[in-house]
């Protein structure tokens, strides 16, 4: 089965090209707490996306973390690609403050059976300009607040099982590792670990192996309701996990980053 590699080096200032696949970035916002990474997510990304009332927080939080900075400059210096959704959150102000700095607005309230993630999701995925290329969606403000909203996100995991999506909080990080490749997680110790975990998602998983944790995991089954891999650590440089069926990774992100 083929190996699927993953690297956090998005978290690092700069990555060199041993850190991992070689992938092209898009970054995507939510209506949370912007994490304090987020210009770092920025200058790693190629393509920049609010999803609806996320456009409020990067107006709004983005400029304290510059507080040496005039707030009218940071905002023109980091404007959206576009801003995609149901448009039931942004605020009137922002809208036309983005738009007049030329953001692209789609205005997907026609469909009220997806959540606004997935319908970012599906935008990143129809680009024709990106159809050629290793995508990776970073998801910033995806985790805390409503639990149904971080169910809701997970969901948009397992619904693209294909793409490479990343949700991010200030305290950890989760991606889905599909059933069907073999998993070569590549730490990034500086900004990332030692706490980790791995969830059966979908179903339960009759036999997971894994190598590089304290507490390895050989055929084993896990599902809810039994054993599921939770506070386990990161051992060495390099975490290896094969399963039958889909699961959640995830690690804590260190608070100096």
């Amino acid at each position: 089965m083929e190996v699927m590699t993953h690297s956090s080096k998005f978290l690092l200032p700069n990555p060199s090209a041993d850190n991992g696949p070689s992938l092209t970035y898009a970054l995507l916002i939510l209506n949370r707490r912007l994490p304090r990474f987020t210009p770092l997510l920025w200058k790693h990304a190629q393509l920049r996306m609010c999803a609806d009332g996320g456009a409020n927080r990067l107006y709004d939080e983005l400029p304290l973390l510059f507080a040496d900075e005039d707030a009218l400059a940071v905002r023109r210096r980091y404007k959206p690609d576009v801003i995609i959704g149901d448009m039931d959150s942004i605020r009137e102000e922002v809208l036309e403050f983005y738009k007049n700095a030329g953001t692209k607005v789609l205005n997907a309230s026609h469909d009220q059976d997806t959540t606004d993630l997935h319908k970012c999701v599906s935008y990143v995925q129809d680009l024709p300009n990106l159809k050629n290329q290793n995508i990776c969606i970073l998801v910033a403000g995806a985790l805390g607040g409503r639990f149904d909203h971080e169910i809701g996100n997970i969901n948009v995991l397992c619904r693209f099982p294909s793409m490479r999506i990343i949700l991010l909080s200030d305290d950890c990080l989760i991606q889905l590792l599909p059933s069907s490749h073999h998993h070569e997680i590549h730490i990034q110790s500086t900004v990332e670990g030692p706490h980790c975990g791995l969830i059966p998602i979908g179903g339960p998983s009759k036999r997971s192996t894994t190598t590089g944790l304290q507490w390895n995991l050989t055929d084993a089954e896990m599902r809810f309701g039994g054993l599921i891999s939770t506070s386990n650590i990161v051992k060495g440089d390099v975490v290896t996990v094969r399963s039958d069926a889909d699961l959640l990774w995830t690690i804590s992100l260190k608070k100096g980053l």
